[in-house]
């Protein structure tokens, strides 16, 4: 799948089947993360691969609106060295990696940052220096349509390009080949 393909295809999948992620598609996904760039290439991040029914419950019920996130196969949870002023953004950056790279293996997954940061860190044992950045789930979607997903796209539609980019200042139109 080109890179375009996977941006387009990607949907925030919040139902899964019960089937397992093959270790070597959770190798891959973890690789793409791993090539991301970073602020001085300092790459803060650190990434927990979550399989216990036990954890992800744990987190699930720690937070309002990833509740869903008991029923994935995997949760990577993202987390950030506070050493780097950066860490946020360039852990952001190899998470969406991950994602879009998911997408290219057929997998479904939907960023989390709905959970309590203390109940994480300690249930996953992180230590004091790194933050959690975000959650994303993981696993091949169920055939069940997503209610929540198709809502929100209902009523907040993906905004024109037009509406989105601007040229030299902002508020000024792009001109010329720009797609919009």
């Amino acid at each position: 799948m080109e890179v375009l393909e996977a941006v387009r295809a990607r949907r925030s999948v919040r139902s899964y089947r019960p089937d397992p992620v093959p270790d070597e598609a959770l190798s891959r996904l973890l690789e793409a993360a791993r090539l991301a760039p970073s602020a001085m290439n300092y790459q803060p991040w650190r990434f927990i691969v979550v399989k216990s029914q036990e954890k992800k419950d744990r987190i699930a019920r720690s937070g309002a609106f990833g509740r869903f996130l008991s029923q994935a196969p995997v949760a990577i949870v993202a987390c950030g060295d506070r050493g780097s002023k950066y860490y946020v953004h360039d852990t952001c950056i190899a998470l969406e990696h991950i994602v879009l790279a998911a997408t290219s293996e057929g997998l479904g997954s939907c960023w989390i940052v709905s959970y309590d940061e203390e109940t994480v860190k300690r249930l996953l044992k992180i230590p004091d220096r790194f933050s959690v950045v975000a959650i994303v789930s993981l696993g091949y979607p169920a055939d069940s349509g997503d209610l929540v997903g198709s809502f929100l796209h209902f009523f907040r539609p993906k905004k024109r390009l037009l509406e989105i980019a601007f040229a030299e200042e902002f508020g000024r139109p792009l001109t010329g080949d720009a797609p919009g």
